[in-house]
């Protein structure tokens, strides 16, 4: 059964990889880069046509992407796992609020470049139970250029897309929010999603945002339990 793995902002498809190993041979797990230079909803829409029908699993960013293609192609997506992810953004001023904020970031990195701005991005409070060696930092560098990660904060943000929170009562598959019990604001969105989508959320202890770095084994068992029920 195939599985499509979306990672989040300033990652790429080898920060799936810890998840992977933990994997079974069965489970067709195919890790994936988001496209660039497309709109949120062209970006779900690429991320679909290439991933076909499968289980599609998004940290971050990808969840809400996985989410957007949940609604918008559900014949395509046997189940839904989204992990440190959100609907978007309800209130038109936040919203708002949240573009000017990311586009403050994009023009620092226009201005000081790669390097120093992932510094900066990994040092962030949210990060704080992320250990180093796991943030693979490298990978990051390698993967990511000025264009793809300004890119990125001005198109594909929580403050460039339309939010779907009234559209999760659609959701009829399996649908699994995630989230670190460490990150409290996400494990409050990830109850919400749960309550308004009727399905149940998994919040893994000591972990916080980065949950798929931080404890790859347990969310590999949480997949393979996605993969069981499908297949049983």
């Amino acid at each position: 059964m195939r599985m499509v793995l979306v990672p989040g902002f300033t990652q790429a498809a080898s920060s799936w990889d810890p998840v992977c190993k933990q994997l079974p041979d069965d489970l067709d797990a195919n890790a994936v880069d988001v496209p660039t230079g497309l709109d949120f909803v062209a970006t779900a829409a690429a991320l679909a046509d290439a991933g076909g029908r499968a289980i599609y699993v998004g940290y971050s960013m990808g969840g809400r992407l996985c989410l957007r293609i949940a609604v918008d192609h559900p014949e395509l997506v046997r189940a839904l796992v989204v992990i440190s992810s959100s609907p978007g953004i309800v209130d038109p001023a936040e919203r708002s609020a949240r573009r000017a904020a990311d586009e403050r970031l994009a023009v620092e990195i226009e201005r000081d470049g790669v390097d120093p701005f992932l510094e900066r991005w990994l040092a962030q409070p949210l990060f704080a139970s992320l250990r180093r060696d796991a943030a693979d930092i490298d990978a990051r560098r390698q993967a990511h250029s000025i264009e793809s990660l300004t890119h990125a904060l001005r198109a594909l943000g929580q403050g460039s897309q339309e939010p779907l929170w009234d559209r999760l009562d659609e959701l009829t598959m399996p649908f699994v929010p995630v989230a670190g019990r460490l990150d409290e604001k996400y494990v409050a969105i990830a109850a919400r999603m749960a309550e308004e989508s009727r399905s149940h959320p998994v919040l893994v202890a000591g972990a916080g945002h980065a949950v798929h770095l931080e404890e790859p084994e347990v969310v590999a068992r949480v997949l393979q339990g996605v993969h069981h029920e499908l297949a049983s």
